[in-house]
């Protein structure tokens, strides 16, 4: 009877181990597509430098990124104003054709500026805004455009 009992112990362990798997799988972030929830990283500015050590000029800069969709290419258009380093409002214009695209982009441009305004532009990184993950990469793009922009003047 003792070998049943190691069996059925066996068999609930592996099976507790398998529904933890499962269930950390299903919290990764997902990949392909726009969808899911807002996830932007970008610790607070602290002070006015750079975590790089990079001083921005002051301004307001405009770029264009681009990303690719299952609809094919887009862009979306930045504008980001910067006060020692820190992001004081952003616009984006998204260039979308398609129904999906022209939604995704609307939620992203909905919903960016609650994410970065106050952040310092060396320490933003965005994953995901209002459920659009693919419109961030065309977002980043143009981010970095704006750095240089901002380093060269």
């Amino acid at each position: 009877m003792r070998h049943l009992t190691d069996s059925k112990t066996a068999v609930a362990l592996f099976a507790g181990v398998t529904l933890v798997g499962a269930l950390s799988a299903c919290s990764s972030p997902s990949t392909g597509a726009d969808s899911g929830s807002t996830d932007v990283s970008a610790p607070d500015a602290g002070s006015p430098a750079s975590s790089t050590g990079a001083e921005y000029n002051d301004g307001t800069y405009t770029e264009t990124g681009d990303y690719t969709s299952p609809d094919g290419a887009e862009e979306v258009e930045v504008t980001l104003s910067l006060e020692n380093n820190v992001i004081t409002d952003v616009t984006v214009v998204g260039f979308g054709e398609s129904p999906n695209s022209k939604q995704f982009q609307g939620e992203f441009i909905n919903g960016i500026a609650s994410e970065v305004v106050g952040k310092n532009i060396d320490e933003l990184a965005v994953d995901k805004v209002a459920g659009s993950s693919l419109t961030s990469g065309g977002f980043n793009k143009a981010v970095d455009a704006i750095k240089a922009d901002a380093l060269a003047e």
